[in-house]
């Protein structure tokens, strides 16, 4: 387990405190680190072992109604995009890179958008893709297919069913995540069944929703409930995608369709992992989106297979990601 470093918030223009921790080196590279749904600021530094490489400093901020984060009822991707760069300016950070887990995915990829000159390089991992996406459903569970439409068809609905579940999960986080294994492969089991891991999870969860559900409810709608506003194949910085093959909540073809549409972007499939491969892999997507270069050279993720593939027809000058 790795400490945090600073455990604080700052107050934004409009009165909202947004909470961040640090952990790491100070004088490091900086790297925002957006956590999943439901998550929190504090999740990084219950992972149990190293998960953090040298060099780097790491800033994890709750989404707004996440943890000690004011909520911003109705927030879209963008509007999380400029609250990333609100506290990015408050540290007076230069340029910095992010990696978004699961539900922090969009995020990460609406910041990559809105701020194309400030940001080194994003990872992904795990992250969702447009509800209405052709074929990014593929291997996804029947549960959470149910849900994620739920929240694009009948958003009054998803967000009562969404607070409902918050509730419960606050209450009883052990329990949620007892049931929750469940819906996942059985190498997701295993990882559950690791020391120091679902402790790690009851503990964030609990920091996650010590307010409330207003912080997943947000995430459902602005992840899943509409559009993104953000133009895929116009993002410029750099994005690598990770993806397990045995992930059924967020599985492969979801990463595939993304990765298609950003001019660019790297893609990595995980043979033999699931859902929450990134919680004892974190190490080493930190240390792979450090690594900087010029945009158009060679990845120097070696293991990383390129994806430059052709546009679909129709895609580009017109991609407008929902979810």
């Amino acid at each position: 387990m790795s400490g945090r470093r600073v455990d604080t918030s700052v107050l934004l223009r409009d009165g909202r405190r947004l909470a961040f921790a640090e952990y790491g080196d100070p004088a490091g590279l900086p790297v925002m680190l957006l956590h999943g749904l439901p998550g929190s600021r504090l999740a990084w530094g219950f992972l149990p072992g190293d998960p953090f490489p040298p060099g780097l400093r790491l800033i994890a901020p709750d989404r707004p109604g996440y943890g000690q984060s004011d909520p911003r009822p109705g927030r879209s991707l963008g509007d999380w995009a400029d609250d990333v760069a609100a506290l990015a300016d408050r540290l007076e950070l230069g340029r910095f890179g992010i990696v978004g887990v699961s539900g922090g995915g969009p995020g990460a990829l609406a910041c990559a958008f809105r701020m194309p000159d400030r940001l080194t390089r994003v990872g992904v991992v795990a992250g969702a893709a447009p509800t209405d996406a052709a074929g990014a459903f593929e291997g996804m569970s029947a549960v959470n297919r149910f849900f994620l439409k739920l929240a694009w068809r009948a958003p009054l609905l998803s967000a009562l069913n969404t607070r409902f579940v918050a509730a419960f999960v606050r209450r009883n986080p052990g329990r949620y995540i007892d049931l929750m294994q469940r819906k996942v492969h059985d190498v997701d089991r295993a990882v559950l069944a690791m020391p120091g891991i679902r402790d790690m999870l009851v503990r964030d969860f609990a920091e996650a929703l010590r307010s409330g559900g207003q912080g997943m409810v947000d995430d459902m709608a602005a992840n899943h409930g509409r559009a993104w506003g953000v133009r895929l194949d116009r993002i410029q910085t750099p994005v690598v995608f990770w993806y397990a093959s045995l992930d059924r909540s967020m599985p492969p073809a979801m990463g595939r369709y993304l990765a298609a549409r950003i001019p660019g972007s790297a893609f990595q499939l995980v043979e033999d992992a699931g859902h929450l491969w990134p919680l004892i892999h974190l190490r080493e997507v930190l240390a792979a989106v450090a690594k900087t270069g010029a945009r158009g050279t060679a990845s120097p993720i070696s293991e990383l297979d390129r994806n430059r593939a052709a546009q679909p027809d129709g895609a580009q000058g017109t991609e407008e990601a929902q979810g």
